[in-house]
């Protein structure tokens, strides 16, 4: 019978979601607690790139703390779910998703900034960039409670057994949250990443003419610079692969109920969990602030 075979295929693709969500939820939180301790906690590492690094990794730990779980019980389909609990899976979904793309939109601009304009980067103060980041949150919550005013009239606290969450957004909305959240981000970052790479490398041809006349330090500097960019760049592409599938389901219609947009946010879920795995390999502050934490040293 096709549709047996359906059910038990579809009870088999959620239980391998919630198996695999079940096991990176703590993997996810334990290795952001680490970055988010790293930055918070040695002062010479808050920088300006890495307090947006921090913010990010403040959203990936509230995925592996709160979406993550939430999507394991939106799937359960045997005890089923309230419409509260629906909305605010989807809520937090929006509100990290849009966060996720302001800071990566902002690390694209503190790299542009920082190798096309070196001298005008360095008096940039670290309260603006908090400032940035505030702003950033704030309006991901407010632009996310925008998006879900239809489905806020949907609550009804007296249904506990909701079988599927239903995204309910008008088209309109559909159109411009894509529009804003996505294809103008990713504009942004393509071209700003575009214009650093095609500086660094004109930067790194004057630096290996005229080598003998430039120091050491100054040699250094770029090379951080540089590395910084790459490994930023490399964020910013896991992030672009993970959502890009998400989006288009999305302006197709295609990610209404609870399988689809489980099935898409799995790649969410995980680039939270690669995120913090970069940084371990590209950054070596990170790694020495581990094994601090590891061997207890940072008491």
């Amino acid at each position: 019978n096709i549709n047996t075979v359906m059910t038990i295929f579809t009870c088999c693709s959620r239980c391998l979601i919630c198996i695999s969500l079940f096991c990176l939820s703590p993997l996810t939180v334990v290795l952001n607690l680490l970055v988010v301790f790293s930055i918070s906690h040695v002062r010479h590492l808050q920088t300006t790139t890495n307090l947006i690094l921090l913010s990010m990794a403040v959203s990936d730990l509230l995925v592996g703390l709160a979406v993550m779980p939430l999507i394991i019980v939106t799937l359960d389909s045997c005890q089923g779910t309230s419409t509260f609990e629906c909305y605010l899976y989807q809520l937090l979904g929006l509100i990290l998703t849009s966060a996720s793309v302001g800071n990566m939109v902002l690390i694209s601009v503190d790299r542009y900034v920082a190798i096309c304009y070196p001298l005008r980067y360095s008096s940039i103060k670290p309260n603006r960039v908090k400032l940035c980041v505030s702003l950033c949150w704030i309006c991901s919550v407010i632009y996310s409670f925008i998006l879900m005013k239809d489905s806020l009239s949907l609550i009804d606290f007296s249904v506990t057994c909701y079988k599927k969450c239903i995204l309910f957004i008008n088209f309109i909305l559909v159109i411009v949250d894509v529009v804003i959240t996505f294809y103008v981000p990713l504009t942004v970052i393509i071209v700003l990443y575009s214009r650093v790479f095609v500086v660094a490398v004109t930067q790194a041809r004057a630096m290996r003419a005229q080598v003998s006349t430039i120091s050491s330090q100054s040699v250094s500097a770029m090379k951080s610079e540089m590395r910084a960019a790459r490994t930023l760049g490399i964020i910013v592409l896991f992030f672009l692969m993970s959502f890009l599938p998400y989006y288009i389901s999305y302006l197709t219609g295609h990610s209404t109920d609870t399988e689809s947009v489980a099935n898409q946010l799995i790649l969410f879920c995980c680039n939270s969990t690669i995120n913090p795995i970069i940084y371990a390999f590209f950054y070596p502050w990170f790694r020495n602030n581990v094994k601090v934490i590891i061997s207890g040293k940072v008491f």
